[in-house]
């Protein structure tokens, strides 16, 4: 009697899974379509994007032995192409490798790559402080003070990653338009800065001991300076 029980509950069973089976049998077979097409998807875009990475390597590594070869012009064509149509990845670092092969023939060039990309809301933040750094590099010895301050101050101010290395611009532009005072401030920003590199410190540091000379030897005005003599009538 149990064995007819159980062939009972078992024809009950297979008769309630194949009303399931036929009540569900196409959206059961669209998701199965669904989750074999998605996968076949994904693998042919890791794929791709693989292939992307391999092809703008190889293009990176020719730009690179471009320019080894003194083809600068061939190499930031490459470099742009990269740019362009390389991976995220690849294409910043093409930016950046164009800017700095531009920089030997056309500075004013590379500063305009370099603004871009300091402006560039995609590129992230230390990547951008640099590209802002590279730029007043290449400015510096032809930009006046306004400009280099416009510059250099935001990346000077405290929790910058540059900040020493833009201090230590600021105090020489300013050295060398005898404003010592100025020069005085950024270098003492720097001395205080425990996070300073020792190198760029021991500079600041010799650089202090001329502003402090400068400003020794530098004439005093007098307190009440006399007159000008008037003519005899």
């Amino acid at each position: 009697m149990a064995d007819i029980f159980r062939e009972i509950d078992e024809e009950l069973r297979r008769d309630k899974a194949s009303k399931v089976w036929e009540r569900f049998r196409t959206p059961i077979i669209a998701v199965a379509i669904l989750i074999v097409a998605a996968a076949a998807a994904w693998r042919a875009n890791e794929f791709y994007a693989a292939k992307q990475a391999e092809e703008a390597g190889a293009k990176y590594e020719l730009a690179l032995q471009q320019a080894r070869e003194g083809k600068g012009t061939d190499a930031e064509a490459t470099l742009g192409e990269i740019a362009r149509t390389g991976p995220a990845g690849y294409a910043l670092l093409a930016r950046f490798r164009a800017a700095g092969e531009s920089s030997v023939r056309d500075p004013a060039g590379a500063v305009k790559i370099y603004d871009a990309l300091a402006a560039d809301p995609s590129v992230a933040a230390p990547l951008r402080e640099l590209a802002h750094l590279r730029a007043a590099v290449l400015r510096v010895d032809t930009a006046d003070g306004p400009e280099l301050q416009r510059r250099l101050e935001p990346l000077a101010q405290p929790g910058q990653t540059f900040r020493n290395t833009a201090r230590e611009m600021l105090a020489m532009a300013a050295f060398k338009r005898d404003d010592l005072d100025a020069a005085g401030r950024w270098l003492d920003m720097i001395i205080v800065d425990a996070q300073a590199p020792a190198a760029i410190r021991q500079r600041a540091e010799a650089l202090l001991g001329l502003v402090t000379g400068g400003k020794a030897a530098a004439p005093a005005a007098p307190a009440n300076p006399a007159p000008p003599s008037q003519a005899a009538p």
